[in-house]
């Protein structure tokens, strides 16, 4: 009975990872937790505000789409720095979706903002279930850092219109930047000046007490400035007037079913996005911090986080790279985090809601610009031009993309061209002559390593399937051919190669066979013995038995060869000598 408790305890935490940090809690990472927690919530509670206006809702809903979400990660989330929370792509998304149907009636939008919600999060628990978190795997390490270069630029470059008190007229990150110049002469002198006494507090904490919550104490700072000089007379841009009103229960009764078909393909497209976009930081901060996540149970939190937020009259959220380093950098430990950010969130909702109304937009901007700046690292991605090529051009093509056509359109570019470089490896992949040096170890040919007489050996990096089986054979016989003494014995190392029985593959052996057998080689396949011959009985493919061998592994296989050769040259030796002999003894 006591195991099986303890199996049953077991998978519920493997549902919960969250919980079960929070019961096994490591105390020394209290203080640390405070600090960030403290700080998270003092970059959510405007930022929340200023994504519900983005979304067209209520002010008060960004507060809603905070509180319970964070919670619900905290408890069903793998990753111990990840802030869930809305976001600038997703928010604006969901804007453009249900602004045509609520054709301006504000009640019914945020409705439609609410269904959305719900039906995101149900497709992410859908996706959870078929164990579709491998859809991630798209993103490898090169994506991942020129995605995050290039939405931490993006983020900066946004922000500072609201920094230095101007408005962009165009959208684009490469629009705004070539005039950018331009924009600085229409800068508002207080906003700035604002902005960068901000920025000076922010710096000076961070230099004197780095282990201080830096971003709160500049929120509280200006935020009592702002109250005290009057910002607002000044043209400073505020947050201005929160009010606590939700949806009217009486308006559901109203609602039109039927619109929520018109949601079905968005909520999808945006359900995908929203995971896309919260993996990119979940790894990224994996890594950093050094733990693993997995990606079906994130995609399952999603799921339980946006459902949180719609029943609590919010809206979508995702993994907030901006907030997540304001975590990180806070020096957050765990989930308890997200905890304390929802708690000290939900207090100012229920009894601090009139204060938030002096809080500078400018100071919100250069919080965000100041988190972004520590997640651009362009130096990593120009040190792969020196390690790997493929590589590099994949992780600067993906942060041109985020630059030049926007995050989304960049991030489903980047996912395609990591596709298409894989596919190419598959297709086209590279290859090796193998040889032994003085010590009889196999190496790829050149400098000590030479060739074994009578014998090709070769190495195929890519698993063998119907579509690159024709390369395989047609570079084995050129090979081959272009060979300048000819070899017997055509070694290949089966390990990488043969993974997995495509009878298109088996087949194509088949065919290869009867070329070897005109230009009178063997072919030998090393490694995978076992498998490949109950491959090839259990495709009923009829071998020519004198021209392919079978042995466990490259050494072997040179062993085999080098006796077989030479049990060949002492029966040639022997079948000479005889003549000579019978003459010898005629003479006699």
């Amino acid at each position: 009975m006591a195991l099986k408790d303890r199996a049953s305890f077991q998978q519920f935490m493997r549902w919960m990872p969250g919980l079960e940090s929070l019961l096994f809690y490591q105390r020394k990472h209290l203080s640390a937790d405070i600090r960030a927690g403290l700080s998270v919530a003092a970059v959510s509670l405007p930022v929340s505000i200023a994504y519900a206006e983005l979304t067209g809702v209520g002010a008060i809903a960004g507060l809603y789409s905070t509180i319970l979400p964070l919670i619900v990660y905290a408890l069903f989330g793998s990753s111990r720095q990840l802030i869930v929370g809305p976001d600038t792509a997703t928010c604006a998304v969901i804007a453009a979706v249900v602004a045509p149907l609520a054709m301006g009636d504000p009640i019914l939008r945020w409705e439609l903002v609410v269904i959305t919600t719900l039906m995101i999060g149900f497709w992410c628990i859908i996706a959870a279930k078929f164990h579709l978190g491998s859809l991630a795997d798209l993103l490898s390490k090169p994506i991942l850092m020129g995605l995050l270069n290039g939405i931490s630029l993006t983020i900066i470059l946004d922000q500072l219109a609201k920094s230095a008190g101007f408005k962009y007229e165009v959208n684009g990150f490469i629009e705004r930047l070539i005039r950018l110049p331009t924009y600085l002469f229409d800068m508002h002198i207080p906003t700035a000046t604002i902005s960068a006494c901000t920025l000076l507090i922010l710096l000076g904490v961070k230099k004197v007490r780095p282990r201080w919550p830096a971003p709160l104490i500049a929120v509280v700072i200006m935020t009592l400035l702002s109250w005290m000089l009057n910002f607002e007379k000044q043209h400073v841009a505020i947050i201005g007037r929160i009010t606590a009103e939700g949806l009217p229960l009486s308006s559901w009764l109203d609602f039109d079913v039927s619109l929520t078909r018109e949601l079905v393909v968005p909520s999808i497209n945006i359900a995908i996005i929203c995971f896309v976009s919260m993996m990119i930081t979940v790894r990224s901060f994996g890594v950093k911090n050094n733990y693993d996540t997995n990606a079906d149970v994130e995609f399952r939190a999603l799921g339980f986080a946006n459902i949180a937020a719609g029943l609590s009259q919010g809206f979508v959220v995702s993994g907030t790279s901006s907030r997540t380093a304001v975590n990180d950098a806070s020096g957050g430990k765990t989930q308890l985090v997200s905890i304390i950010a929802a708690v000290l969130i939900g207090i100012v909702v229920l009894f601090f809601l009139k204060p938030l109304q002096y809080i500078p937009v400018s100071v919100l901007g250069i919080i965000l610009i100041y988190s972004s700046w520590s997640l651009v690292d362009l130096r990593s991605i120009f040190q792969l031009f020196n390690r790997n090529r493929d590589a590099f051009y994949l992780s600067l093509a993906t942060l041109v993309a985020v630059l030049v056509i926007g995050i989304i359109p960049g991030m489903g570019l980047a996912v395609l061209l990591g596709l298409f470089l894989f596919l190419r490896k598959i297709f086209r992949p590279t290859e090796q002559l193998l040889g032994v040096d003085s010590n009889g170890l196999i190496h790829s040919i050149g400098g000590d390593t030479k060739p074994i007489a009578n014998v090709l050996m070769y190495r195929f990096n890519s698993p063998l399937t119907y579509f690159n089986i024709g390369y395989f054979k047609r570079r084995l016989l050129t090979l081959i051919d272009e060979s300048p003494v000819h070899c017997k014995w055509i070694i290949i190392d089966a390990v990488p190669s043969f993974t997995y029985p495509d009878v298109n593959v088996l087949s194509g052996i088949e065919e290869l066979l009867r070329s070897f057998k005109v230009r009178d080689c063997v072919l030998v396949l090393a490694g995978r013995r076992g498998s490949l011959k109950r491959w090839f009985k259990d495709m009923d493919i009829d071998l020519d038995r004198d021209h392919i061998e079978f042995v466990s592994d490259l050494y072997l296989a040179i062993r085999m060869v080098q006796s077989k050769d030479q049990a060949s040259l002492t029966s040639v030796t022997t079948d000479e000598s005889t003549p000579a002999e019978s003459a010898s003894q005629a003479n006699g």
